[in-house]
């Protein structure tokens, strides 16, 4: 975990993202919507949180930056993708997925995640390989 893990996240399913831009698609007004969903956590309430609905509580360990950026990249090279990178450390880090508003989405992502508990984490996806080849889709779980 970058730092402390204090800093906060609205994630929002993609799902309710998808008719929010129906919805404004059809709109001819110009209007900021903050894309947000129904649960605010700080980044270790998240990671504590999907380990217990996955039934794979871990110790979370703090780490500087640097040190957190090293290990994904890392990581990525094994996997041949991208981890993490600078630039979203530090926007996570200055709470920049985090605003003071009523939530866009209805999906919780706990109650998302507890339906989904026995297939979250079996198979990676990499985002990279996604956007090379967009002609196959996903992997559903």
């Amino acid at each position: 975990m970058f730092g402390d893990g204090q800093y906060k996240l609205q994630p929002i399913y993609v799902d309710d993202l998808a008719e929010i831009a129906v919805q404004q698609g059809a709109d001819r007004q110009n209007r900021v919507i903050d894309a947000i969903g129904p649960q605010t956590f700080t980044y270790r309430e998240l990671v504590e949180n999907i380990g217990k609905i996955i039934g794979k509580e871990r110790p979370v360990l703090s780490v500087p930056p640097a040190v957190g950026y090293a290990a994904g990249w890392v990581i990525g090279k094994l996997v041949d993708d991208v981890m993490i990178t600078r630039e979203e450390i530090t926007g996570l880090m200055a709470n920049l997925l985090y605003v003071d508003s009523p939530p866009a989405g209805s999906t919780k992502l706990t109650d998302w995640a507890k339906d989904r508990a026995s297939s979250l984490g079996l198979h990676y996806t990499s985002e990279l390989a996604r956007r090379t080849d967009r002609q196959t889709e996903y992997r559903s779980n």
